[in-house]
């Protein structure tokens, strides 16, 4: 209890939590497009549940990361070497999660330019396998997100109960985000493909991190930032458009 007295009346503290807050949000975001994307192609009466599934057990991992910190650091020690680059658990988890996002990414932006004849498949089939893979491929990517997200924490502050409350307001921010965001990109059909680019941006930012090539996420989350802008400014030359059609009318 003193121990918490004592980091409630510390300044530094209140500063590292606010920056770790808001570096946690940010690192969320990644994990919430592709939780959207995933989602939005489940049955309508499916798509929030699956959310508050996948959102909640990325909440789960993270606590649960947070309480084997010891290991987790560990996952930064070199395991072997190849010609003359090391590589870490961290850094052989991050290249197959990148892996998975661009094959992910590239896969969905195939299929929304050359879509497959739908198979005639009972409804209550469809339904179970795409939610069960859906859940399964969302579990997979908050591991990596997870375990990417804890070691950011655990660089930034030493006290546990910090890296504690920064996630689960993280979290809680994205459950908040979640049911929005996803339908405005389902209602924007040229946000899908701009957020399926954003992904592949982030799984090739992930593989360049696995390989020891430092990217400052600023610079993505400045590009993602500037290219969501002109989309907004897109969109809103859409609907104008649409509603002097409808007046002229």
């Amino acid at each position: 209890m003193d121990y918490l007295l004592q980091l409630a009346a510390s300044p530094t503290a209140w500063v590292a939590l606010a920056t770790l807050i808001v570096m946690e949000i940010v690192l969320g975001i990644d994990n919430l497009i592709f939780i959207s994307i995933l989602t939005n192609k489940l049955p309508e009466q499916h798509r929030a549940k699956a959310r508050r599934i996948g959102i909640s057990m990325a909440l789960v991992l993270r606590l649960g990361l947070l309480s084997t910190i010891a290991f987790i650091v560990q996952l930064t020690t070199p395991v072997f070497e190849v010609l003359g680059q090391a590589f870490s658990w961290k850094d052989m988890i991050l290249i197959a999660g990148g892996l998975f996002l661009v094959w992910k990414a590239t896969t969905e932006i195939h299929h929304s330019m050359d879509p497959e004849p739908e198979e005639k498949a009972s409804v209550s089939n469809t339904v179970t396998i795409g939610f069960a893979a859906a859940i399964g491929q969302i579990l997979l990517l908050d591991l990596v997100f997870s375990i990417d997200s804890i070691i950011t924490a655990v660089g930034m502050t030493e006290h546990l109960p910090i890296m504690i409350i920064a996630v689960v307001t993280s979290v809680i921010v994205m459950l908040v985000a979640a049911e929005p965001l996803a339908k405005f990109i389902n209602d924007n059909p040229t946000v899908v493909m701009l957020a399926l680019g954003f992904l592949i941006m982030i799984g090739m930012t992930l593989i360049a991190e696995g390989f020891g090539a430092h990217v400052p996420k600023g610079y993505v989350y400045a590009a993602m930032a500037f290219s969501a802008a002109i989309e907004c400014l897109n969109i809103a030359r859409r609907n104008r458009h649409k509603r002097l059609l409808a007046a002229r009318q």
